[in-house]
C-alpha cells in the first residue's frame, strides 16, 4: 500500500513538473507577450520576466520591441523633371503596441516594407533631381510621413527614414560633369574680369598720379629692371613706353640753327676785275687744277 502512494506521488510529481515545465514562459526585457486563450486575446499584455500559461489552451506570442533596421530595396523611377534614377533608403521603427501588432496586420515587417518601398516611389515621382541630391532632409520627412500615417493603426512607430543613395544613368552624370565645369568655369571667368576691373582702376590712379611728375615713370622703369636683375637671368627683357621717350624729347636741348648752305659753283670762275677782262668775262678752269692762264691780249689794228 505505501509502495503504491509512492508510486503515485512519484508519478503526480512528474506530472506537475511537467506541467510546470509545460505553463512556465520567460518574456525578455526587450520583448512583450501577448496571450492567446482559444483564439481570443487574454488580459493585458504580459510583461517582462517568468509567465505562466495553460498549455494547450493559452498561446503566448513574443513581440520584439527593439528598434529594427529595415533596408529598402532600391526602386527606380522617373522624376518630376524627366530623369530615370535608383534610389535606395533605410527605415528605422519599432513596435509601441504589441497587440495591434499581432492583431492588426498579419506581418507587420513586410507590411512596414512594402508600405516603404510604395512611398519611395511617390517621393521620386513628386520630386525633382535637385531636390533628390542637396534636399534630402526635406524629402526624409515627407517619407517618414508617408509611412507613419498607416502604421500608426499597426501599432508600429516610425522612427526615422533616411535616403541612402541616388543612382544615376552615366550620361546623365556626364552631363552634370560638364554643367558644374562650365559653372565653374564661368565664376573663373566673372572673378578675372572683377580683377582686370580693379586692377585697371588704380592703374589708371597710378597713371594720374605719375602724369604729374613725369620723372616718376622713369623711377618705376629702373625699379621694374631692379626687381627682374634680382631673379638673375641671363637675358632681360626691358620695355620702352613711347612716354619715356616723349619725357626724353621735351629734356633734351633744342639744337642751333645750320649755317646756309653753300652755293653750288658754277661751269666756269669769274675773272677779277684786276685780269683786265672785261666785265662778265668767264675764265674756264683747267682739267688739273693749275691756275689758268692769262688770256691773250686782243689784236689791235695798225694803221
Amino acid at each position: 500500500m505505501v509502495e503504491e502512494l509512492l508510486t503515485a506521488g512519484a508519478v503526480a510529481g512528474v506530472g506537475i513538473v511537467a506541467y510546470l515545465g509545460a505553463a512556465a514562459r520567460v518574456v525578455k526585457q526587450y520583448e512583450r507577450g501577448v496571450v492567446f486563450r482559444l483564439g481570443r486575446l487574454r488580459g493585458g499584455v504580459r510583461g517582462p520576466g517568468f509567465t505562466f500559461v495553460i498549455p494547450a489552451v493559452d498561446r503566448l506570442r513574443k513581440v520584439n520591441m527593439q528598434i529594427v533596421t529595415m533596408p529598402v530595396p532600391a526602386q527606380e523611377g522617373i522624376t518630376r523633371d524627366n530623369v530615370t534614377v535608383r534610389v535606395d533608403a533605410v527605415v528605422y521603427f519599432k513596435v509601441v503596441d504589441a497587440a495591434n501588432a499581432i492583431i492588426e496586420v498579419e506581418d507587420y515587417r513586410f507590411a512596414v516594407s512594402q508600405m516603404a518601398q510604395t512611398s519611395l516611389r511617390s517621393i521620386i515621382g513628386k520630386s525633382d533631381l535637385d531636390d533628390l541630391l542637396s534636399n534630402r532632409e526635406q524629402l526624409n520627412q515627407g517619407l517618414e510621413l508617408m509611412i507613419d500615417s498607416p502604421a500608426v493603426g499597426w501599432g508600429v512607430q516610425i522612427d526615422r527614414v533616411e535616403i541612402k543613395d541616388v543612382s544615376l544613368p552615366e550620361t546623365m552624370k556626364r552631363s552634370m560633369a560638364r554643367q558644374a565645369e562650365a559653372d565653374r568655369e564661368r565664376r573663373a571667368r566673372i572673378i578675372n574680369a572683377d580683377a582686370e576691373l580693379q586692377a585697371s582702376k588704380k592703374l589708371a590712379e597710378a597713371a594720374e598720379v605719375m602724369s604729374e611728375q613725369p620723372a616718376a615713370l622713369q623711377l618705376r622703369l629702373l625699379q621694374t629692371v631692379v626687381a627682374v636683375a634680382a631673379e638673375k637671368n641671363s637675358t632681360l627683357v626691358l620695355p620702352f613706353p613711347v612716354e619715356l621717350l616723349r619725357f626724353l624729347e621735351r629734356a633734351a636741348p633744342t639744337p642751333a640753327a645750320p649755317a646756309p648752305a653753300p652755293a653750288a659753283p658754277s661751269a666756269g670762275i669769274a675773272a677779277p676785275a684786276a685780269s683786265g677782262l672785261g666785265p662778265g668775262a668767264v675764265v674756264e678752269p683747267c682739267l688739273d687744277g693749275s691756275p689758268p692762264p692769262p688770256p691773250a691780249e686782243p689784236d689791235v689794228p695798225r694803221g
